[in-house]
């Protein structure tokens, strides 16, 4: 009899006919051995008593894994998996192209074109900026954090970065906010990243400076950001996640030097294949072969019986 597992979203076709293959795919949570969650899922005490005793494994669609309760999951003797590497390009191209289109105006413009207002080409019309000589300033040099940098590089930018390796110029954190005009966080969520981004660290970046958050929302603190580029005190934002995703706040939505995407960072057809099939080996690991399976995330709570 195959294993029971239970998807909180429907999964790409070729990921989802994989695990039909192996798995009885239930639309029900109770008796599940294995779940594949995304993080917008809250994953808690309430939902492991909901799956019951047999759960064995929570494979989070996704590198972050902040809204999973790894430590009762790990006193339960749940494995938790995550999906690192395979969404590196797909997020570190995002905020490329959000860093884009926020200084060259792309956003703005779509907007302006669609209103069907009055323009007419001008020397002076729509002026943005470019990224070459732009000091880029990363917060988080792990896997995504090093492809941005690396991408920045070939745009012609210096890049800092707070901590991680000697591949690029570290800075304590005030003075990289006081440097760079690009601002991109690349952390992730935890205790200490919570408001990583407040009003002083606002008030620390100048005028000309915008801020690109492609991590977790609560990261920054929404309503300081609001307030910053409101009074213009920063040039502008690129968000690609939320503090109370999928609530954008009122104050965001009202600002003409803001790009918003709703959570785009991984979101190509080859990286969300490439995540849920390694959801997949996960699950095949744990429920069908009794091994640890490589992306665990606790690793103590491995039990082969």
């Amino acid at each position: 009899m195959k294993p029971q597992i239970f998807l909180t979203r429907p999964l790409p076709g070729v990921v989802a006919a994989r695990l039909e293959s192996s798995f009885t795919v239930s639309e029900d949570v109770a008796g599940s051995a294995g779940l594949v969650t995304i993080p917008a899922d809250v994953v808690d005490e309430a939902l492991f008593d909901e799956a019951g005793t047999d759960l064995r494994i929570v494979a989070n669609f996704g590198v972050g894994y902040d809204s999973v309760d790894v430590e009762e999951a790990t006193r339960r003797g749940i494995l938790v998996s995550n999906t690192p590497d395979v969404l590196t390009d797909a997020t570190a191209e995002l905020t490329i192209a959000l860093i884009l289109a926020l200084l060259r105006r792309v956003a703005e413009g779509d907007r302006l074109v669609r209103r069907q207002d009055e323009w007419a080409l001008a020397p002076t019309f729509m002026l943005g900026e470019g990224l070459a000589g732009k000091t880029l300033g990363i917060i988080g040099l792990g896997r995504i954090g090093r492809e941005v940098a690396r991408l920045g590089e070939a745009f012609g930018m210096r890049v800092v970065h707070t901590r991680g390796s000697g591949e690029y110029e570290e800075l304590p954190l005030d003075r990289l906010l006081t440097e760079a005009d690009i601002v991109s966080l690349h952390v992730p969520l935890t205790p200490e990243t919570r408001y990583l981004i407040g009003p002083r660290e606002l008030s620390l970046m100048g005028p000309s400076a915008v801020l690109v958050n492609v991590s977790r929302g609560p990261v920054v603190d929404e309503e300081a950001l609001v307030e910053a580029l409101g009074e213009r005190r920063i040039a502008g934002a690129a968000l690609d996640v939320y503090e109370r995703e999928p609530h954008v706040s009122a104050g965001l939505l009202a600002l003409e030097n803001v790009v918003l995407s709703p959570h785009l960072g991984s979101s190509t057809h080859a990286a969300r294949e490439a995540m849920g099939m390694l959801c997949a080996e996960a699950l095949e690991a744990v429920l069908l072969r009794s091994e640890l399976p490589a992306n665990a995330v606790n690793p103590e709570a491995w039990n082969a019986e």
